[in-house]
């Protein structure tokens, strides 16, 4: 079995450029003297003073309203146990991470040298001014449970400790759509509990206020079945204590309906989950393991419904549905707590909106045409983006009807639209990509195998199962480079188009391009010689169906190096030009550039096709192309060849196509500023809302514009994607990063996806 991550490349990731996984970026000018006097001294006074006459206004004038403390001692760090504060940091930087991308929520990470509750609490209380809240990870139990407890009482900001509250949130949204599905009464059911640390005592507990009976609920510790005949029990333990007793997890399981597992794997066998009630609930969320492993649940009983933690099967409950967004919701009112109301708000919002449509990005994501509701979706999958606009308010609701809110949102549309417009989507697209690529993987050659960051990415797509890489190059200098860099590809196929073995291939591919040739002047014995040309010979290798598609090699001449595959696999029907195009990840959203790698000076005809190609590679994502024609002119307000050839490109477009959203010509930040199009264009098809495609009249704009973006702006690309033939071959830009040939191996096998 693959390991998913090696250690090489997390050490690596961690440690590159600037260490760590997060830092600090100013919010406000400090370009002159007068934004460095207005940022420090002298006029950081008037802030000041202002917060001295009333310490809210530390709101105000601060980041402390959108900013959380993540703290820990290092004592029960993800499943690595008490390992300290330092080694424990790189979860918390991750936990920071997580924070910003799903809830634009900034973070300092603590981690503090002490097993002292009482220095714990201490620290954390007199650091109370900075923060807008605080979120309490990997703190080992018992003493999890007190530092809790006391800090909620004596801090006048939310706290909450993830590690218990999370798990218990998402899985009882989960557990409240699995008892609707299968029709059962809360009240009735009978829970079996296997664990008693800090997740399965937030969890229990949080059941209990669902409405679970406590005399229904059996726990189990490392022990056995905690029962009141038992006298080893701590305070936290004897209040799940119950009358009865069974001797065994095994005898507890029969009959049961709902099983939650947060302890050890493979405790539960097939025959256990047999055992139970009809219509059975599996909650197996011990990490990285579940209790049972999923196709074993779902062998044993064809009416079970189960979750795990795992992302690789259905149901998987993951605290990231939870935290960012109760955070959210709690910093925005100025809650001074986030109490049960707020965490049962929560539950119930997680819980709906698993129940509603699903939107389209999250269907890509999964490469399903349509998830509903049901045994294999009972929560929201991560992905969805009405995570924000769903959970967090919910939360602020309830904390302003709870009375602990020191700010009262009374606009709720208003507020949707803020939390709408806080993130970038600009994460999402790859995600979309990569996860879809995995659900059915495909056979993608590397033409450039003997560059190490070709192998790097090889090694990367094996191991998440996004392809099966084929190594294209000479056997002993590949072998070479994956030894000298630790790589672990031995098992990977390499094909050396020169060596000996190659010969027959060499012959049938030879025999195959020259009877696609022959009358464009190409002679059998340049076609044998033509063949040993990786950029041919991998072409060839996709054309005969060994495999799937072809990351040609890194290059900085473009064209040329498109024209083996043009040879070979040719272009679509009814092609006449292939194109390139650039996905731009924006924090506004994925912008789509073409052609910025082919055609150096297209024909009205050209840009047509074109703009036809490029909608409708876009139109794979799952995204509505907003397509703008962009030149020198803003609809006939200048003349000129590129100004004419747009207008009428937009012309034979709009007539073409007229559902197509379509406008031009126009100058490029018109394509971005609606307010701009409506005061001065209000007849255009973008006066509603802003482009994410441009087409540029020559390969000169758009080449210089897409540089020019990706370097000043620090954006991550896609690309380029090549437009118009018949099966998937990409080329690699020189310099291309891993990440990005990666992107463009997820591309390729999409493709090939859609192909089959």
């Amino acid at each position: 079995m693959n390991k998913k991550i090696r250690k090489e490349d997390a050490l690596f990731y961690h440690s590159k450029g600037r260490p760590g996984k997060i830092e600090v970026v100013p919010t406000k000018e400090t370009n002159t003297q007068r934004d460095l006097s207005l940022a420090y001294s002298p006029g950081v006074a008037e802030p000041c003073l202002e917060i001295a006459d009333n310490v809210e206004n530390a709101y105000l004038y601060t980041a402390k309203g959108n900013l959380v403390a993540v703290i820990s001692n290092g004592t029960a760090v993800l499943g690595l146990g008490d390992i300290g504060p330092e080694a424990g940091k790189p979860v918390m930087e991750g936990k920071g991470l997580l924070f910003k991308i799903y809830s634009d929520i900034d973070v300092f990470d603590l981690e503090l040298n002490t097993k002292d509750v009482d220095e714990f609490v201490r620290t954390v209380k007199i650091l109370e001014p900075t923060f807008g809240g605080v979120n309490l990870e990997d703190i080992k139990a018992p003493e999890c449970f007190e530092i809790e407890a006391r800090l909620k009482k004596e801090l006048n900001i939310p706290v909450m400790h993830d590690d218990q509250h999370g798990t218990a949130i998402i899985s009882a949204a989960a557990m409240l759509n699995g008892l609707t599905i299968v029709g059962k009464d809360i009240k009735d059911i009978r829970v079996v509990v296997s664990g008693a640390g800090a997740s399965a005592v937030s969890c229990t507990k949080l059941y209990i206020s669902l409405g679970v009976d406590p005399k229904n609920i059996a726990m189990f510790d490392s022990k056995g079945h905690i029962h009141l005949g038992r006298t080893d029990l701590n305070d936290m333990k004897k209040q799940f204590a119950t009358s009865n007793s069974y001797d065994s997890l095994e005898h507890a399981m029969e009959g049961a309906d709902i099983f939650l597992g947060l302890s050890t794997a493979n405790i539960v066998s097939k025959e256990m989950v047999k055992s139970m009630a009809k219509d059975p609930i599996v909650l197996a969320m011990a990490n990285p393991n579940p209790e049972i492993p999923y196709p074993d649940a779902v062998e044993a009983r064809q009416d079970v419904i189960m979750a795990t933690g795992r992302s690789d099967y259905p149901n998987q409950v993951n605290n990231v549905l939870g935290f960012p967004y109760i955070f959210r919701g709690a910093l925005d009112v100025r809650a001074t707590e986030i109490n049960e109301e707020m965490k049962l708000a929560a539950v119930y919002a997680l819980a709906e909106l698993a129940q509603k449509p699903v939107p389209d990005i999250v269907n890509l994501a999964y490469n399903e045409t349509n998830i509903v509701f049901g045994r294999n979706y009972i929560i929201p999958k991560p992905v969805d983006p009405r995570l924000l606009t769903t959970v967090a308010p919910a939360v602020a609701k309830a904390a302003i009807a709870s009375g602990v809110a020191r700010k009262i949102i009374t606009d709720w549309d208003a507020y949707e639209q803020e939390l709408s417009t806080r993130l970038g989507k600009n994460d999402q697209l790859p995600k979309v990509i990569i996860n879809k690529a995995k659900l059915s993987p495909k056979r993608v050659v590397f033409a450039d195998a003997e560059n190490v960051q070709v192998l790097k990415a090889a090694q990367q797509v094996r191991d998440e199962g996004i392809a099966f890489p084929i190594l294209l190059g000479n056997t002993d200098t590949i072998q070479g480079i994956i030894k000298e860099h630790n790589l672990d590809l031995n098992d990977v196929s390499i094909v050396d188009p020169r060596a000996k073995e190659s010969d027959a291939m060499i012959e049938r591919y030879a025999s195959k391009l020259y009877d696609k040739r022959k009358r464009k002047g190409l002679t059998p014995f340049e076609a044998k010689r033509t063949m040993y040309y990786k950029s041919y010979f991998g072409s060839m290798m996709v054309e005969t169906g060994e495999a799937d598609a072809f990351i040609s090699g890194l290059t900085r001449n473009y064209p040329d190096t498109i024209r083996p595959a043009l040879h070979v696999i040719g272009k679509q029907e009814g092609v006449v030009k292939v194109a390139g195009m650039y996905i731009l990840l924006t924090p506004k959203g994925p912008l789509f550039f073409s052609d910025t790698t082919v055609n150096l000076d297209p024909t009205v005809d050209e840009l047509v096709e074109i703009t036809e190609l490029t909608a409708r590679a876009i139109e794979r994502f799952n995204i509505v192309p907003r397509i703008a024609l962009v030149t020198y002119a803003n609809y006939g307000s200048a003349g000129g060849k590129d100004a004419e050839k747009m207008q009428q490109a937009t012309a034979i477009l709009k007539q073409r196509n007229p559902g197509m959203i379509v406008e031009g010509e126009m100058q490029a930040h018109l394509a971005f500023n609606s307010e701009l199009m409506k005061q001065n264009h209000p007849f255009s098809d973008l006066a509603d809302g802003r482009a994410n495609t441009l087409i540029f009249p020559n390969l000169s704009a758009s080449n210089i514009a897409y540089n020019l973006l990706k370097e000043a702006a620090e954006l991550e690309t896609i690309g380029p994607i090549l437009l118009g033939l018949k099966r998937p071959v990409h080329v690699l830009q020189l310099g291309s990063s891993v990440r990005e040939i990666v992107n463009m191996v997820a591309i390729a096998v999409i493709e090939a996806q859609m192909q089959e």
